[in-house]
């Protein structure tokens, strides 16, 4: 394992598809011009060139951006599925997964895309057709219309905009707010003691709960999420979502329990022509559900954008 900065509680994890990524990730420095001043921000991500017989001559470039307490280890699954025929990139964001906290900074919308439009300008250096999940959508929603000229194109997966956020987050004390941390954390060690203890629990199960432990261990988890709770989030982007005028494909798991099923059409009806395409049974995370479906439609909306 060449990420040193990955906690050691990695050993246990025994998913090939989790342990290929992670043998690829990588943290580099980006300077990013917060309001505060210029700070260098140790950056996690995994970036894959296309194999050169199958890339899409002139494709842009693909980044993928991961939901709220996560990690790009959600995309260990669908990352594999594209790499033959694009430049892929998948970041950790600012105040995520291995990214590094820095307290000084606020863990904002705001500072989440300037971080994103470093890494953007400095490593990648064109526009992207930018992914976002869940969280991540309303990231790449976001980041598309302050930052137009460097967006291709959208894929929004089950994404925040018109529900998911917490608006109610910045109104409250910051006990209550620790306090919901310390939950996030509980909840899905609780799940994992308990599936341990039962050999009969599919080793997958035990696996995904251990990816998805592994970023809380990283320094400043609990801060970052404070931070970031407090500062009210992406609650005021269902009102911009009408301005977005880049290509757009929405996928949608057809059983999302987390979100529901409602803004699926809500954002069709808001982003002119974007395109809806429901991903079958698939929950809430369908690139992690069915990443071929989720690969496939992604594969065929960059070539139909790309002509």
């Amino acid at each position: 394992m060449k990420a040193d900065f990955v906690p050691p509680s990695v050993v246990d994890i025994q998913d090939k598809d989790a342990i290929a990524l992670l043998q690829q990730l990588e943290r580099q420095v980006v300077q990013v011009p917060f309001e505060q001043g210029t700070t260098a921000i140790a950056t996690a991500y995994v970036r894959h060139s296309p194999d050169q017989s199958a890339s899409q001559h002139n494709a842009a470039p693909i980044l993928l951006l991961h939901g709220f307490d996560s990690s790009l280890l959600e995309f260990r699954r669908l990352l594999p599925l594209l790499t033959t025929w694009h430049e892929i990139w998948a970041v950790d964001l600012f105040g995520s997964g291995f990214t590094e906290y820095v307290p000084t900074i606020t863990v904002n919308p705001q500072n989440i895309g300037q971080h994103l439009l470093s890494v953007v300008e400095t490593w990648i250096s064109q526009p992207v057709m930018l992914v976002g999940a869940s969280l991540g959508g309303a990231v790449a929603i976001d980041f598309a219309l302050n930052y137009p000229n460097w967006v291709q194109s959208l894929v929004l997966i089950d994404s925040v905009g018109f529900s998911g956020s917490f608006p109610v987050g910045q109104f409250l004390p910051h006990p209550l707010i620790e306090l919901g941390a310390n939950w996030l954390h509980f909840r899905k060690q609780a799940a994992l003691t308990a599936a341990l203890a039962f050999p009969m629990i599919d080793s997958t199960l035990i696996d995904a709960l251990r990816c998805s432990l592994l970023h809380q261990e990283m320094p400043g988890w609990k801060a970052a999420i404070a931070s970031f709770t407090q500062s009210g989030g992406y609650s005021n982007l269902g009102e911009r979502i009408a301005q977005v005028n880049h290509p757009t494909l929405i996928l949608w798991g057809e059983a999302d329990g987390v979100l529901g099923t409602d803004d699926a059409t809500k954002f069709e009806q808001s982003i002119s022509g974007s395109h809806l395409i429901w991903i079958r049974e698939a929950g809430h995370v369908p690139h992690f559900e069915r990443p071929q479906s989720v690969a496939a439609q992604m594969s065929a909306y960059a070539r139909r954008i790309g002509n």
